[in-house]
Order: C-alpha cells, then sequence, then structure tokens
C-alpha cells in the first residue's frame, strides 16, 4: 500500500528539515571550534569561563548532530 501524497509531501519536508538542522548545527560547531582556537589558552577568569562555555556548547552541539545523523539513518 502506498503513502498518500501529503504523506509522502510531509515525510519530504520532515527530511529537508532534518537537512537544515544538521547543516546549521555543523555551522555552529565550527563556529565554536573557531572560538576555542583563537581564545587559546584562557589566562584570566573571564577567558577559562569562556573556553568551558564554548567546549560545553561544542559537545552538546556535537551530539545534537550525532543524534540527527543516526535520525536521519533510521528515516532513510
Amino acid at each position: 500500500m502506498s503513502d498518500s501524497p501529503d504523506m509522502d509531501r510531509d515525510r519530504i519536508e520532515q527530511q529537508r528539515r532534518r537537512r537544515v538542522r544538521l547543516v546549521s548545527l555543523e555551522a555552529d560547531v565550527a563556529y565554536f571550534e573557531a572560538r576555542l582556537e583563537i581564545l587559546g589558552e584562557p589566562v584570566t577568569a573571564n577567558q577559562r569561563a569562556q573556553h568551558k562555555a564554548f567546549k560545553l556548547l561544542h559537545q552538546s552541539l556535537g551530539d545534537l548532530i550525532l543524534k540527527t545523523k543516526l535520525q536521519r539513518m533510521d528515516d532513510g
């Protein structure tokens, strides 16, 4: 039994949204990698706080990317 045209469109739209989300997350990860590289070895308390925050955000986004890629594979 085939899906209705509306269901096909919905599935295609969901896949498109996931691709856009994945690209956006990857861009965010690249941003935080660059910020960490620019920051270098933190010296001040403010720099240490930034470094900690950037690393945490980088890791969280990496986890979201993995989850999104796994979800795409399940849908694929």
